[in-house]
């Protein structure tokens, strides 16, 4: 089976990347953009048999840091 876990930054978790992002935007004449956040995509291949509390502490344990990281499991 297929899952996509979208990982992002918690609201109110300053982004880095996603301020530099921004000007890189600005400086290249890109106008209107307002805001850009970074996150990441992880696509895991899993048994068929793996069950959802499995694939949540994968997440909770070592592809999310849950203190400033949010995660979205999605089966493809």
């Amino acid at each position: 089976m297929k899952l996509k876990v979208y990982v992002t930054l918690k609201p109110g978790v300053l982004d880095p990347q996603g301020r530099a992002i921004h000007h890189a935007l600005g400086s290249l004449g890109f106008a209107g953009v307002e805001d850009v956040r970074v996150g990441r995509l992880i696509e895991l291949t899993v048994a068929d048999d793996t069950d959802d509390a499995a694939v949540e502490a994968m997440c909770r344990q070592l592809l999310a840091n849950t203190v400033i990281e949010n995660f979205r499991i999605e089966r493809a």
